[in-house]
């Protein structure tokens, strides 16, 4: 009937943006099956990932079509970290006993890590920004790390600006860049262990300090509970009184 078919909800059509669109079609056109997956906001931004043994190449691609603008590249940890990690919490409790039942290889609870745009595979990505000055258009490439040994090649030598940046991902997250000129340390010590940016990291100074706001909660004993109800009562029916 014509009233059940204008009833049912449009499927909504996905609007075009033809820049970002030829964008995705040179890049696929170059790597081939190195593009893994692509989102576009249309008239807002694009997302691509690419495999990671072609992740050197997507860099000198995107070059070539006029991306030759590097803005950063980092890594990000999608491992569920839940609030007030490190305290002793009903919050923080249920929460291990959530990952102590589906635990990753990786450290991680198992089948809860959300990607974002573009998808992923792995609990650590690299991600990096490149932007065309003259076309006034920009691209974020991703690429999976691998959890045992999250490597991946440099961009260091086709954006040298990638240098300190790559550095700051190996420091912070021990993401190692192959052919990188020198990877050490810009912030931490010689001799600091672990990496601070990983989920995983265990936060010591809240240890010792807890988060603001992160108490225990202890339940009101009944005996106080009534004699506090009492006295609530008995102000509210002193305010009705004097009202009339």
């Amino acid at each position: 009937m014509a009233t059940d078919s204008a009833s049912e909800e449009a499927t909504p059509v996905a609007e075009p943006d033809e820049i970002r669109e030829g964008l995705v079609a040179e890049l696929t056109a170059i790597l081939g099956d190195g593009v893994v997956e692509s989102h576009i906001e249309p008239g807002a931004d694009l997302w691509v990932r690419v495999s990671p043994d072609r992740w050197q190449d997507a860099a000198r691609a995107v070059k070539s079509m006029g991306l030759n603008y590097f803005s950063f590249l980092s890594v990000i940890d999608w491992m569920a970290a839940p609030d007030g990690r490190s305290e002793t919490t009903e919050l923080n409790e249920a929460a291990e006993e959530g990952e102590s039942e589906g635990e990753g290889e990786d450290g991680g609870a198992a089948g809860i890590l959300e990607h974002g745009h573009a998808g992923g595979s792995t609990r650590l990505q690299v991600f990096a920004r490149v932007e065309s000055p003259t076309r006034h258009v920009g691209m974020t490439l991703k690429a999976d790390l691998a959890d045992a040994d999250p490597r991946i090649g440099t961009w260091s030598d086709i954006f040298p600006g990638a240098d300190w940046h790559e550095r700051e991902a190996w420091e912070m997250f021990g993401a190692h860049f192959d052919g990188h000129p020198g990877l050490r340390n810009l912030y931490l010590p010689s001799g600091f262990q672990g990496r601070p940016l990983r989920k995983d990291f265990p936060l010591l100074a809240r240890q010792v300090k807890p988060w603001p706001g992160v108490v225990d909660i202890e339940e009101i004993p009944p005996e106080l509970e009534a004699e506090l109800e009492a006295q609530v009562m008995a102000a509210f029916e002193s305010d009705q009184g004097e009202g009339s």
